[in-house]
């Protein structure tokens, strides 16, 4: 990396920020499991993957719950590591898979998981997308359950609209939402919106204590500025926007 790749060092940089803490986005385990304990029978030993698994805080949580292997897949291989690190020490290697690759190019066989999990994650690559290119992947019948960062209002006030403008320009309501999973191919079983106090709690109170432990480069300043502003954004307008858990079901075809 040379100083000719500022966006390959503005990812290092963010991977970096996050390396250690709990989470890598908005999520709470109590949550999580409420959602899979509503989710509708899998079969025996389900095949599953953890899309966008970061250092592995859901993959964990679905390879206790199922008692089945868990492939879970990341770009960034530092994130990989933590993940298996993680697994050895809960005990869970046997069935954890870490994968080090791009959750956009799987070329794994039709029809080969069960259930798809993926938190925070779908946006990297556009939400439609991410369900359309993951609707093969799973069984007919088969479960996603997808988080997405969504307006919870039609009309939401024009300072927060203009923020993700930028920062997210693809960002839509939970509507718009579902209607993207169903042309993808799916069968919109519930939605839940993650809680604001889970953002608090178990992300950004973490991450800002990590935040005062980065070093300041060029590139960490940048996402150090961000990072704030992006907190700064939700505490102001958390009640029009955040995580909705979309719970798809894979439709015939």
């Amino acid at each position: 990396m040379t100083d000719a790749d500022p966006q390959a060092a503005y990812i290092a940089a963010l991977i970096e920020l996050h390396r250690g803490l709990p989470r890598e986005g908005p999520g709470d385990e109590a949550f999580s499991l409420a959602l899979l304990d509503s989710l509708p029978a899998l079969p025996p030993h389900p095949r599953i993957a953890d899309l966008g698994c970061g250092s592995g805080a859901a993959t964990l949580l679905l390879a206790r719950y199922y008692s089945s292997k868990v492939i879970a897949v990341d770009f960034a291989a530092p994130l990989i590591e933590e993940l298996e690190a993680r697994a050895r020490e809960a005990g869970l290697a046997h069935l954890v898979v870490g994968l080090c690759a791009d959750m956009g190019r799987l070329d794994w066989a039709p029809a080969s998981l069960d259930l798809i999990w993926s938190e925070g994650a779908a946006y990297a690559i556009g939400f439609e997308n991410a369900l359309a290119l993951w609707r093969p992947l799973l069984a007919d019948g088969g479960i996603a359950v997808v988080s997405e960062l969504s307006w919870f209002d039609d009309a939401p006030p024009a300072a927060a609209r203009d923020y993700w403008q930028t920062a997210y320009p693809d960002m839509g309501s939970e509507a718009q939402n579902i209607g993207r999973a169903r042309r993808a191919g799916y069968r919109v079983l519930e939605t839940r919106r993650l809680p604001s106090e889970a953002w608090w709690k178990n992300y950004y109170g973490p991450l800002r204590e990590r935040m005062q432990e980065i070093e300041p480069t060029p590139a960490n300043e940048a996402v150090l500025r961000e990072t704030e502003e992006e907190m700064a954004q939700f505490e102001r307008w958390s009640e029009v926007y955040g995580y909705t858990f979309y719970v798809l079901q894979a439709t015939g075809r």
